[in-house]
């Protein structure tokens, strides 16, 4: 199943997932919730108690006014909902919300109101440098 993967801290990216519960829970570290904060025919999907277990906050839900209502705690996916089930994101929906959660959030409380800040996106498939030494190897 083709799932858009959203990671804190990273940018988001595409993944293949085996489509069924284990496969789901695995991909978000433990009892998935399902919420569809979106029109779109898609779910979010991430660990029931990411936040009780402390997960790393990932991104803000914002209402229509643009106002924090929620933040999602851990890894989470946006997968596509067929008719009983989830399904494969559809490769436009895959590029808009790639595009909404493209930058990892940062968390502030600013008068009594908490904010989410965009940070850089992060590029995880940079080459890290070779390492070279002269002399005998140990």
């Amino acid at each position: 199943m083709k799932v858009l993967m959203v990671e804190p801290g990273k940018s988001p990216y595409a993944a293949e997932i085996e489509s069924g519960l284990k496969s789901l829970q695995a991909a978000v570290g433990g009892d998935i919730q399902a919420v569809y904060p979106y029109e779109d025919p898609v779910a979010l999907i991430c660990n029931e108690e990411g936040k009780l277990m402390g997960l790393p906050l990932n991104r803000a839900l914002f209402d229509d006014d643009g106002h924090i209502y929620d933040i999602v705690s851990g890894n989470f996916l946006i997968v596509g909902l067929g008719e009983e089930n989830f399904t494969d994101l559809s490769p436009d929906l895959m590029e808009k919300y790639g595009e909404q959660f493209k930058y990892p959030e940062k968390f502030a409380r600013l008068a009594g109101e908490i904010i989410a800040v965009k940070q850089p996106a992060t590029n995880e498939r940079r080459e890290k440098p070779m390492m070279h030494h002269s002399g005998p190897d140990l």
